[in-house]
């Protein structure tokens, strides 16, 4: 059969492997699925003003040889009596001359690969477009595969450039693949976070999506609530070996006005007496929390102590605000009333209502905060 030379197809094949990271038998495919398009085009060429449907060229298929550095291409065609399509059909007087047995329906396969000359400039152009298009989709899948159990991980990251608003960024699994590039939107980024090139911060696997996309395939956060926990449990060993767990979280990374800082409330519990599990998270002089504050820009944190006390908890979440009172106006809904005294309401609500909005978050519960001199006065 005759075979269309591929010089060097070997060495094309690992060079294309390592630069965009895929196993060479996803190459080979692609580089098959791309000559096979290439070669469709060129009987477009040959057949002008016919046209075709997308199954017209179903019964053709190439054959990549690596040893041989080349490749053919077979049409399984039809016996027919008289034909009408020379690309389905091939005539039984044709075959009978070296196939006595033949008859009118039998499928035979014929090698209809063109010479190289033949193939055409167009054809062979259009083969590298199609190359390059299924390399992309093939990285794509592998990516997919790849970080698809990886969602809600934490990664390490580099920045690569910034388009529009968002930051690229180049993320490895630790795995099988090396590099691959992420995107950090604006509202997944913290506004203290230095973004320059070639820096390196940590980020938390948010979406792998699904779907054809030209962009990358992975979106990175800097703001998710994850990150932090992630954070506290590579500083905690306490969390890692269970003997205190983070049972919830609020975070504001990205507050609704710039006078206003990150922020995070997180809320911790052990089912050890001798064990403070607030005091594990802060560490020897604040060591401990102190580098979570360092990776996450300077974000304020607060530690606080569960409680399966709603008022306690909520009293707790409210920190560092001193509370006098916690009432549960409606345990249904939800509702409660905190008093506190007149030099606590300011710090109690927070600047510009954070520190109230993050214990809601964190608790659950609607809070109400008032002085505690009024509200006895009135009442």
């Amino acid at each position: 059969m005759a075979l269309v030379s591929l010089p060097k197809l070997k060495d094309m094949i690992e060079e294309i492997s390592q630069r965009h990271n895929l196993p060479k038998s996803a190459v080979q495919e692609a580089l098959r699925e791309a000559l096979l398009k290439g070669y469709e085009r060129f009987r477009r060429s040959q057949n002008l003003g016919q046209s075709f449907s997308e199954e017209y060229f179903d019964n053709f298929e190439l054959q990549l040889d690596i040893d041989e550095e080349g490749f053919r291409i077979l049409s399984t065609k039809t016996i027919v009596d008289e034909v009408k399509c020379e690309d389905h059909h091939i005539a039984l007087k044709e075959v009978l001359r070296v196939a006595e047995e033949a008859q009118i329906g039998d499928s035979v396969v014929l090698d209809v690969t063109p010479k190289k000359k033949d193939f055409g400039r167009m054809a062979a152009i259009q083969t590298k477009q199609v190359l390059l298009q299924k390399l992309r989709g093939s990285q794509r899948k592998l990516i997919q595969e790849e970080f698809q159990d990886l969602e809600s991980e934490v990664l390490q990251a580099r920045v690569l450039r910034f388009e529009r608003q968002s930051i690229i960024m180049a993320v490895s699994s630790g795995f099988k693949m090396p590099e691959v590039e992420a995107e950090l939107p604006k509202r997944e980024q913290l506004p203290n976070d230095n973004y320059r090139a070639n820096a390196t911060f940590k980020v938390y696997l948010k979406k792998v999506r699904e779907g054809p996309y030209r962009g990358p395939q992975l979106i990175v956060s800097r703001a998710a609530a994850g990150l932090v926990v992630y954070l506290f449990e590579n500083e905690v060993p306490e969390i890692e070996e269970e003997i205190v767990r983070i049972v919830a979280i609020a975070r504001e990374a990205n507050p609704p006005s710039r006078h206003v800082g990150p922020r995070t409330k997180i809320s911790v519990d052990t089912y050890e007496r001798d064990v403070d599990p607030v005091g594990a998270c802060i560490g020897a002089r604040g060591s401990r929390i102190q580098a979570v504050v360092n990776e996450l820009r300077g974000e304020k944190i607060d530690v606080i102590r569960w409680s399966p006390d709603p008022a306690t908890y909520i009293a707790n979440a409210l920190s560092p605000a001193r509370v006098n009172q916690v009432l549960l106006v409606n345990p249904e809904e939800r509702k409660s009333l905190v008093l506190v005294a007149k030099d606590q309401l300011s710090l109690a609500i927070g600047k510009e209502g954070q520190n109230v909005r993050l214990a809601a978050r964190l608790t659950g519960w609607k809070i109400d905060i008032k002085d505690t001199a009024k509200y006895e006065e009135a009442g």
